[in-house]
């Protein structure tokens, strides 16, 4: 009975890659916070924290009025501040409709310069974001249009501006 017992216990060790009695423990990681997301990248969408809708086109999602995201910290903006960019299209229908359109950002309480667009086409909105309000890794950024298209009989969604990318880098 011993024989047959050491027999078995042989014959399933090399069914273990590390041998019998070694216990390999794993820690999966959270998948990391990037500090630059294009819409289009559906391994980031998770950081798209409010306010967006699905890709469109392949490459760009409508934002509601009030929409958010969350990125990570550079290195070295803790001490030396950062720089948003957000790369929007605003949509001619929308500058028929509403007229000139205003921008806001804030990140956490520190409040960015708004910025009016009366042209439709593609902008950046670009501030610089100081050192005392990226104190953590993770960095929510809120932003708001004053005027968005509310949803009607063709669209059932709130549309405020069309978003490309949106990227906080070190200055």
């Amino acid at each position: 009975m011993r024989r047959i017992l050491l027999a078995a216990l042989l014959l399933a060790a090399p069914a273990c890659k590390h041998g019998p009695g070694r216990h390999v423990d794993t820690i999966e990681e959270a998948p990391r916070l990037a500090s630059m997301l294009r819409m289009n990248d559906a391994t980031m969408a998770g950081q798209l924290t409010s306010g967006f809708y699905t890709v469109e086109s392949g490459a760009w999602r409508w934002t509601a009025q009030k929409f958010a995201i969350t990125l990570r910290r550079p290195a070295h903006a803790a001490q030396q501040g950062a720089t948003l960019e957000f790369h929007l299209t605003v949509p001619a229908a929308n500058i028929q409709k509403l007229g000139a359109i205003t921008l806001s950002a804030s990140v956490g309480s520190t409040a960015l310069a708004p910025e009016t667009y009366s042209q439709a086409g593609p902008h950046t909105y670009r501030r610089d974001v100081p050192a005392s309000a990226l104190t953590g890794d993770a960095v929510r950024i809120d932003f708001q249009v004053d005027k968005a298209i509310p949803p009607g009989d063709m669209d059932k969604r709130e549309l405020g501006v069309v978003a490309s990318s949106v990227a906080l880098a070190a200055k």
